[in-house]
């Protein structure tokens, strides 16, 4: 469609240029708030070209770096494009081999893997889990083709999706310990890949995408995790690609309304607000994958669903600053009116659906008593109730749900490695997945040594990546409140929704590495804080000289302080003062 190319009459719903000297001051306590850094929203802001505060370009690498590498400037663009793609595979490159290389060591079933491990087994050989004999795992190990699958079903608390994804690496590869790790470690390396691109995104600056996504190829937490068969990986995986999604959506839901605003004389995008509280966006297919992708997350861990409830604000909030800045003089009505319930429809029913899907094993197993636990629950005890209606699996499911539920809030038991969550974020309390005390002359231990050795693979984030998280996370915050900078409050709402809920738990048994679900956010903070340590755009070569010191400075050390943990996150055996000398902190050991 053309657009006519005329400035927009107030009647068309542009608000009138203030003539010089009448900008409205806003309220005392607003001003107040400058002394931190507040910037209040000018009212003369509907002059500047809209379409560029909708869809904000993409940061241009300067004239003399191409200049220097002595490419013409009519490649200039291509190069961009390579380098968007090229840069994050390369990192993910290197945060691959980190995962894979010797991911079958330790040979032995570690921590939680002594559930999930056989649960997945049993799920891609049957579609549901069995019980387990307790003293199974030594016989697994030293001849997996001679174990026997269980008949009888196995009681579990965890939907079935992170097993149905561990047992696919046991199908291609076997029941080994390489076989179980294999589909973490796929899936550790892709969120890698999958930060690179949402970074850049969220940033508009492939350098900042790299970089968040090599923060978090270096975090040893993720690294632990991505080689072990536990489901919070998972988890991470599936919120992380739903958040992705969220931003592509947010991303052509206001180009869309960027097209439909009118043209001025000069080729400048003006408000419009008429279109802006009427226009409807349209089929949004990214919004509906990202719930599918909560759903995979629930059917992973049920913290899939607090995440949506957090993700499903976001997205509107997104869509009323969008009608906001393209000129709706009630944005959030017009949210309400005109995105509310597709955002709702797109997302809750759809993750509720693929929640229901990932039981497609269990449902479909027998209902007589030799299919999954409790699949026979309704046509046992519930018949003839007010809810016979419905279909005997759902009742059964529900049942076995609510079982599941009460386990979870009751689960108060004391474990060695718990830890509270307000301790997460300066790595209070690790947890030790693996630990071995090889005599001299054994396994790696050197036979000069005068006592034993130490072997151990501890979930432990890299310590100055995390510390220095602390530090992003407040600027992030201060960015958010103070600056009403939506990158940061996007980063500190994915945040939240993978560390907040934890709070409400804390008599439960809990534990450290479920923080892996939030790290990739944490880096993305990381990565911010260092974008504004390299400085705005315009500043001095000396504020962009100092300010790359300082950044490059923060970055190695963060890599060589991971290279320094790699011992402890892989289980390799090193003296016993060694391993010492890494215990940084009391409760660590």
């Amino acid at each position: 469609m053309t657009k006519t190319a005329t400035p927009p009459p107030s009647s068309a719903g542009a608000p009138p240029a203030p003539s010089a000297g009448q900008e409205e001051e806003p309220p005392t306590w607003l001003r107040r708030l400058r002394a931190f850094g507040y910037a209040p929203r000018g009212a003369a802001s509907w002059r500047a070209d809209v379409r560029t505060r909708l869809v904000p370009p993409y940061a241009q690498p300067s004239v003399q770096l191409w200049m220097t590498f002595g490419l013409p400037q009519q490649v200039w663009g291509t190069w961009q494009r390579i380098l968007a793609w090229a840069g994050p595979l390369l990192v993910a490159l290197v945060a691959g081999v980190l995962r894979f290389v010797h991911l079958g060591s330790p040979k032995a079933v570690i921590f939680d893997e002594t559930y999930y491990a056989k649960d997945a087994w049993a799920t891609i050989k049957q579609g549901y889990e069995a019980s387990w004999p307790k003293d199974i795992d030594k016989s697994i190990l030293a001849n997996p083709d001679g174990v026997s699958l269980p008949l009888d079903p196995g009681y579990v608390v965890h939907p079935p999706v992170g097993k149905w994804v561990i047992g696919l690496g046991e199908w291609m590869f076997g029941f080994t310990p390489f076989g179980w790790r294999f589909m973490t470690a796929v899936l550790g390396t892709l969120s890698v890949l999958m930060l690179c691109r949402i970074g850049r995104r969220l940033f508009r600056s492939t350098f900042l995408g790299c970089l968040a996504g090599a923060l978090l190829a270096v975090d040893g937490l993720h690294l632990v995790m991505s080689r072990t068969a536990l489901l919070d990986l998972v988890l991470m995986f599936f919120v992380l690609a739903a958040f992705g999604a969220l931003l592509i959506d947010r991303d052509k839901a206001r180009a869309r309304l960027a097209d439909a605003l009118p043209v001025d004389g000069e080729g400048r995008t003006r408000p419009d607000m008429r279109i802006a509280e009427t226009l409807r966006l349209g089929w949004r297919p990214y919004r509906i994958l990202a719930g599918v992708c909560l759903g995979l997350a629930a059917g992973t861990k049920w913290n899939g669903f607090v995440v949506l409830a957090f993700f499903g604000v976001l997205t509107v909030l997104w869509d009323a600053a969008a009608r906001r800045t393209a000129g709706a003089g009630a944005p959030y009505a017009a949210m309400l009116r005109r995105d509310a319930l597709p955002a709702f429809v797109s997302t809750v029913p759809v993750a509720v659906v693929t929640y229901l899907a990932s039981w497609s094993g269990w449902i479909f197993s027998p209902d007589n008593g030799k299919g999954g636990y409790l699949r026979d629950w309704a046509a046992k005890n519930d018949q003839g109730s007010a809810l016979s209606f419905l279909p005997e699996w759902l009742r059964s499911l529900w049942h076995y749900e609510t079982e599941v539920y009460k386990f979870h809030v009751g689960l108060t038991s004391g474990h060695t490695y718990e830890s509270n969550p307000w301790s997460w974020l300066v790595l209070g309390r690790p947890v030790s997945y693996f630990y071995e005390s090889p005599e001299p002359g054994t396994d790696g231990c050197p036979a000069t040594e005068a006592g034993k050795c130490a072997r151990e693979v501890l979930a432990l984030g890299t310590p100055l990546l995390w510390w220095a998280g602390c530090f992003a996370l407040l600027y992030v915050l201060w960015r958010w409140f103070f600056r009403r900078d939506w990158r940061a409050g996007a980063i500190a709402c994915a945040l939240g929704a993978g560390l907040l809920p934890w709070f409400n738990y804390q008599e439960r048994t809990i534990f450290f590495f479920y923080a892996v679900v939030f790290v990739p956010y944490l880096c993305l903070a990381v990565a911010m804080m260092i974008g504004a340590l390299l400085g705005p755009a315009g500043s001095t070569e000396r504020r962009r000289t100092l300010g790359a010191i300082g950044a490059g400075v923060l970055v190695l050390l963060i890599v060589w302080n991971f290279i320094y943990f790699w011992p402890v996150y892989t289980g390799q055996t090193l003296p016993m003062d060694s391993w010492r000398g890494r215990m940084w902190l009391d409760t660590w050991v």
